[in-house]
């Protein structure tokens, strides 16, 4: 693997600030716990029921915190995730602290019976920002499958209903695999009964328990993109992908297309999201402090505990490496579309152990 501490200057044809996000990340994932009451098929975590004895304290958690606040401003949006966030019982206390240093805070928490109506005007009290579900499919026999108890589809569609009654915005997380393509339009027809802010596709990456499922292809890739684009026009909320940048090329030839000039692009929800990848823009850190480029991709960088959140971002090996387009090798090294896509760094580590090699989802060939 070459390492090479270079920061990439890639400059917007719009003339706004450049695709590289070498300063601050826009996104803190910060894994507090893998304990969880699910046992989800595809948990990137390979979560277990009990608290790991060397999680981050609460101090620690703070002291992270507190030191985040060299990055800004503007301040990154700090996630709380897990495992379920919910195990923890500093959870408010840690969100009240998060929120009261400025940050914005979200939550992604199970749909667990933990996540009840009580427990959610308590974090509309701590000052959450937004939170998410997920939703793997459109009946309770295709969604509890995939997360391994009974019952969780019925709780997830309560917690939506307390969220939305609490004021919070709220985004919905759908797997999507060989097995929950079909499904996926009648999981649109429910996602527009709920009231949401935002669904967000997320394309399997091949870790954790997620291994023994299976990918779409690129070509289904292709076609599922080219959908969602379509529906965009007509939905009642955001749609995005996550660990697939290279929709942005389909939204960006489309646009084109379209007679949209580069500033007009620039401003859509996809538009805003150009550069933004594994390592550029986002961060992770896990629930013992190990520092990644993304949860998907588990790299180590360094930990909170010995080192800066703000100089591991900012300078270590591997993301000052992984924000440098011009070192990613096969096709996505050549691509013209590489400083708004750079492939998922995840998905071409799972499937080669090389974090800058070309993403095996994507299908374009420059």
């Amino acid at each position: 693997m070459r390492i090479h501490a270079v920061h990439a200057t890639t400059a917007r044809p719009d003339g706004g600030p450049p695709y590289v996000f070498a300063h601050a990340p826009m996104l803190i994932y910060w894994e507090m716990t893998r304990a969880c009451d699910l046992a989800c098929r595809h948990c990137r975590a390979e979560a277990i029921a009990l608290r790991h004895p060397h999680e981050l304290s609460t101090a620690e958690g703070r002291t992270m915190l507190r030191q985040a606040l060299e990055f800004g401003p503007p301040l990154p949006h700090v996630v709380f995730t897990g495992g379920d966030p919910l195990k923890r019982p500093d959870l408010m206390d840690l969100i009240a602290e998060g929120t009261g240093l400025g940050f914005g805070v979200s939550l992604a928490p199970s749909g667990t019976t933990l996540l009840s109506a009580e427990a959610i005007r308590g974090l509309a009290a701590a000052g959450i920002q937004s939170m998410s579900l997920s939703l793997d499919g459109s009946t309770a026999e295709r969604h509890d499958a995939f997360r391994g108890v009974p019952g969780c589809f019925e709780t997830t569609l309560a917690a939506a209903r307390w969220i939305r009654e609490a004021g919070i915005p709220l985004q919905i997380n759908t797997l999507v695999t060989a097995e929950t393509l079909a499904d996926l339009p009648d999981t649109y027809a429910l996602m527009r009964d709920l009231s949401i802010m935002r669904w967000s596709l997320f394309l399997l990456i091949s870790v954790g328990r997620g291994r023994v499922l299976q990918e779409i292809t690129p070509a289904e890739s292709e076609r599922l993109f080219n959908w969602l684009l379509s529906l965009g026009r007509e939905a009642p909320f955001a749609i995005k992908t996550t660990e697939a940048p290279h929709y942005r090329r389909i939204a960006h030839t489309r646009m084109r297309a379209a007679g949209m000039d580069d500033a007009a692009l620039a401003a859509t929800p996809v538009g805003r999201g150009f550069g933004v990848r594994d390592g550029n823009g986002i961060m992770f850190v896990s629930h013992t402090g190990d520092v990644y480029p993304a949860g998907f991709l588990p790299v180590i960088a360094g930990n909170v505990r010995s080192g800066s959140i703000v100089e591991l971002y900012r300078s270590s090996p591997i993301f000052t490496l992984l924000r440098d387009v011009t070192q990613l090798t096969g096709k996505c090294g050549i691509c013209s579309f590489v400083s708004i896509c750079g492939g998922s760094r995840a998905r071409a580590y799972a499937w080669t152990g090389d974090y800058m090699a070309s993403d095996p989802l994507c299908p374009y060939q420059p």
